[in-house]
């Protein structure tokens, strides 16, 4: 489900036209700044029911919305979550080919080839020195999270595609399956009693009820810094993007063009590194966050003989 577009989306719209309307009246007094419909620069970021092609309209299915009590839920699909279907499509089918791949022969070649270093690097840089050997059963959650998220950041930077971790919703949603991880993985390790001991931060009793609402809220804050942190990176390019583009409407003349243009162009290739980084930054912070809870049983325990 994606709700409507955001706060943030909805007061660049109203940047967006208030800057067409300058260049509009600069073109009727004579100016040089003809009037430049440039909203398809926020097609990255607001979510819509359809998709924009150079001729042609693409209307996604929409659905009555679902009543459960009083609370209505619009299961449409969006453009968001269109490419959030597609992005696990993509996945999905590139790892049945690298899977059959390795039926045939046991050494990669190309894109497998490629698949195998990532693969590599996320267990031997990201999961064992975060979480230990008990961390490889956590692998398939890792690795999808990466190259999903992968999958989407790079969506956006395909014309005419959009970025569904530039919606809040999405970040949101892949933050509270990590928070469900690392809690999960840390009340396996630790076993449920060690891990609501825990929460008390080993202070002394009349502590507690300090301590069991700090911890319990350091147990939130973990996610939401997640949530945030995709979300506004993801977005922050696209914001660059249109605050460049807009400085041609500044100045009320197409003269200055090309200098804006080419820092959009320095701009996508940042963002390009941006959505591997993002990717990386998320898988590596959910990884030390579960091994994080899943070594505290063991420093415990490590305390208790030294003392």
């Amino acid at each position: 489900m994606i709700f409507e577009p955001s706060i943030i989306a909805d007061s660049l719209q109203h940047t967006a036209h208030a800057a067409a309307d300058t260049a509009a009246a600069a073109h009727a007094a004579g100016g040089h700044g003809g009037a430049f419909n440039f909203m398809h620069l926020l097609e990255h970021i607001k979510n819509s029911n359809t998709i924009e092609f150079p001729f042609v309209h693409l209307s996604l299915p929409r659905f009555a919305p679902l009543h459960i009590g009083g609370l209505a839920l619009d299961l449409s699909i969006t453009k968001h979550v269109f490419f959030l279907l597609l992005g696990g499509i993509l996945l999905f089918i590139a790892a049945v080919f690298a899977a059959r791949s390795y039926k045939k022969s046991l050494v990669p070649r190309g894109f497998v080839n490629l698949l195998e270093l990532i693969i590599i690097f996320i267990r031997d840089e990201v999961v064992l020195p975060n979480m230990g050997q008990a961390g490889l059963k956590y692998m398939p959650y890792m690795l999808t999270t990466f190259f999903y998220i992968l999958v989407m950041n790079l969506c956006g930077l395909v014309p005419y595609g959009a970025t569904p971790t530039g919606n809040i919703m999405v970040t949101a949603g892949l933050a509270i399956i990590a928070f469900f991880m690392i809690q999960i993985s840390a009340i396996k390790s630790q076993g449920l009693k060690h891990y609501l001991a825990h929460l008390t931060g080993g202070a002394p009793w009349f502590l507690w009820p300090i301590m069991i609402p700090i911890e319990i809220l350091g147990l939130f804050t973990k996610p939401f810094a997640l949530c945030m942190r995709l979300f506004a990176n993801m977005t922050g390019g696209h914001i660059v993007i249109l605050s460049l583009f807009g400085l041609i409407f500044m100045f009320r003349s197409f003269a200055v063009a090309p200098v804006p243009l080419l820092f959009v162009v320095g701009i996508y290739m940042l963002e390009l590194f941006v959505a591997f980084l993002q990717a990386y930054v998320f898988t590596m912070l959910t990884s030390l966050f579960m091994g994080l809870g899943m070594q505290a049983e063991g420093h415990e325990e490590h305390h208790s003989h030294s003392s």
